[in-house]
């Protein structure tokens, strides 16, 4: 069961926003409603913490399941530009209601799906992640996320962990920009303590640049309403990848001894969520803690730890809640400072 359950949870709203990019109607509603109500009311009559504590055992179709949310964004991008643009012939509401529905599942399970396979120890696997989030405009994340994130989150160091009071506005143009520039110094570092030497070609970033600026050109080609579809669309996805990292790393920090060393990663430095209908929709995003106590483990394996920090409500929810700065803070202020205190007293 657990295995259709991911199954469900991921194709499933492909096939309604594919239904909904080319016929349009009430295809386009129940795309959105899938990707919105649906979720949140199966998360709310889902038993929370039989889900928090479930066995992690291996999803032997997970590395297909993976494959196939890859060959199904390839899809849906283009087509799902078309019909934003206007090229299939819907109305502007239903291309409003597409394009949210379309850049929900973008966001929160292709970019789950791309972030699973740059984990992956096949370089084809590797390679299709990189190559989905460089449709994205994103490819330094590809980078960013496991040379950068993963060595110093919860520190200065981190641009991609949020600070206590911090504002996701703040932290959205920040992470981007730190992201993107720690990502090409730590390729760089790479480089050169292989080949001695930094060449531009053979820097991951010419991959993900110049596949990036293929993409904007084939876009343009297609007109410029084309074009701005396809930049709203990226715009979208990458948002709501910034979303998860603001909301699963805020406010927890590493400590650090006198010399400076940072205290080594723990379940205290991830937020997590129980919530069973939306992990599944995000490959086990919300099982954050595990994920970055072993970044090669696949999403099937990934659990909760016992003393692992949890977000009160979902994921995706808390992403949305995070859009109004002055309540986000009234709810995980005091919770960031609990777990703090908790800490301090151990």
């Amino acid at each position: 069961m657990r295995d259709w359950g991911f199954y469900a949870a991921t194709l499933a709203p492909a096939l309604l926003i594919g239904a909904a990019a080319t016929a349009g109607g009430i295809w386009v509603w129940l795309a959105l409603a899938w990707m919105t109500v649906a979720v949140a009311l199966l998360d709310a009559l889902a038993a929370r913490r039989a889900a928090a504590t479930e066995d992690g055992t291996e999803f032997p179709a997970g590395r297909r399941l993976s494959v196939a949310l890859a060959l199904a964004h390839a899809v849906l991008l283009p087509l799902g530009v078309a019909a934003v643009s206007g090229a299939t012939g819907l109305g502007w509401a239903q291309r409003g209601g597409l394009f949210l529905a379309l850049g929900l599942w973008l966001g929160q399970v292709s970019n789950a799906n791309a972030h699973e396979l740059i984990h992956r120890p096949s370089a084809g696997l590797r390679r299709l992640g990189v190559a989905v989030f460089v449709s994205l405009l994103f490819g330094h994340h590809a980078s960013a996320h496991p040379k950068v994130h993963h060595r110093w989150v919860g520190s200065r160091r981190d641009p991609n962990t949020a600070r206590r009071g911090e504002s996701f506005y703040r932290f959205l143009p920040r992470a981007w920009r730190g992201s993107f520039r720690a990502g090409w110094r730590a390729e760089g570092d790479l480089l050169r303590r292989r080949d001695g030497r930094t060449t531009p070609l053979r820097h991951p970033y010419a991959v993900y640049v110049g596949g990036g600026a293929a993409c904007l050109t084939a876009a343009a080609l297609a007109g410029w309403a084309a074009l701005l579809a396809y930049l709203a669309l990226c715009l979208h996805a990458q948002a709501q990848l910034l979303l998860s990292d603001y909301v699963q790393h805020y406010g927890l920090e590493r400590l650090e001894d006198g010399n400076g060393r940072l205290e080594p990663v723990s379940a205290a430095h991830s937020w997590n969520a129980p919530h069973p209908a939306s992990a599944r929709m995000m490959l086990n995003a919300p099982r954050h803690s595990d994920h970055h106590a072993h970044p090669a483990r696949e999403f099937g394996a990934l659990t909760i730890p016992e003393d692992a920090p949890l977000l009160p409500a979902s994921l995706p929810a808390m992403g949305a809640l995070a859009l109004w700065p002055a309540m986000w803070r009234r709810v995980m202020d005091p919770r960031v400072a609990a777990v703090a205190q908790s800490r301090r007293a151990a």
